[in-house]
């Protein structure tokens, strides 16, 4: 049985790679913010799944919390993060603009470099640490885009770090996914049709999308892959 840490695990892509490795018979730790959203999450996944609540961008909470997370993990994944712009008006100061930009930052990259820093002694060799990164890197989408970027150049660095100790390091880069709180209910009908007309396969992504995804690169055939993205966006961002 892996141990397995998920950030930002109660809703959404989260909750979706957590019933994934739940359902293969890993013990399963949900972190995120809310506690009673993720206490219900834990109650339908049921034993051995269990949560820690904490912000991942608070370095005191993340030490805080330390405590109660295993010993040892197999796998980690830092999901938590999302759009901070959605959250609040568009900036009109430089103030303003310095505070939107370090949500976004601290939101999406510092909140995954203060987890894997906290438990990086207690990751065991042949394990993963799996990041979840955004077509935004690099199709552009102002603090958003910019720190999903930063995540995918810190994912190479971990990489180099962690390879010698027999752990891969990864990004999994989904494009839009349907039935999360990305947008906040804030996606108007037509960019939706935009966004599902610039697949290639002509539907919405979904959590399970991502969470298998997520489960290959945690898995053992992926141990030769490492310090890469994959994007998982039917083909709305093409690579080669």
């Amino acid at each position: 049985m892996r141990t397995v840490v998920i950030t930002g695990a109660a809703t959404g892509i989260g909750r979706a790679a957590a019933e994934a490795f739940h359902a293969a018979g890993d013990r399963v730790i949900l972190t995120g913010r809310r506690q009673e959203v993720l206490a219900d999450a834990v109650a339908e996944l049921g034993e051995p799944a269990r949560g820690v609540a904490f912000d991942a961008t608070d370095p005191d909470q993340v030490l805080a919390a330390v405590d109660q997370l295993p010993a040892e993990v197999d796998v980690l994944v830092n999901n938590a993060g999302g759009n901070t712009d959605f959250d609040r008006a568009a900036p009109t100061t430089l103030a303003e603009t310095a505070a939107a930009w370090r949500a976004n930052l601290d939101g999406n990259l510092v909140s995954a470099v203060l987890v894997t820093t906290a438990l990086r002694d207690r990751l065991a060799p042949g394990g993963a640490v799996i990041n979840i990164g955004s077509i935004a890197a690099d199709q552009g989408a102002g603090a958003y885009g910019a720190a999903k970027a930063g995540l995918a150049s810190w994912t190479v660095d971990l990489a180099g770090s962690l390879g010698p100790h027999d752990i891969t390091v990864n990004t999994v880069a989904p494009g839009y996914i349907a039935a999360t709180e990305f947008f906040r209910d804030k996606l108007a009908e037509s960019r939706r049709q935009t966004l599902v007309e610039s697949t290639l396969t002509g539907r919405a992504g979904r959590p399970d999308d991502i969470a298998g995804a997520v489960a290959f690169l945690a898995g053992p055939t992926a141990r030769q892959i490492t310090g890469q993205v994959l994007a998982v966006n039917g083909g709305a961002h093409t690579t080669r």
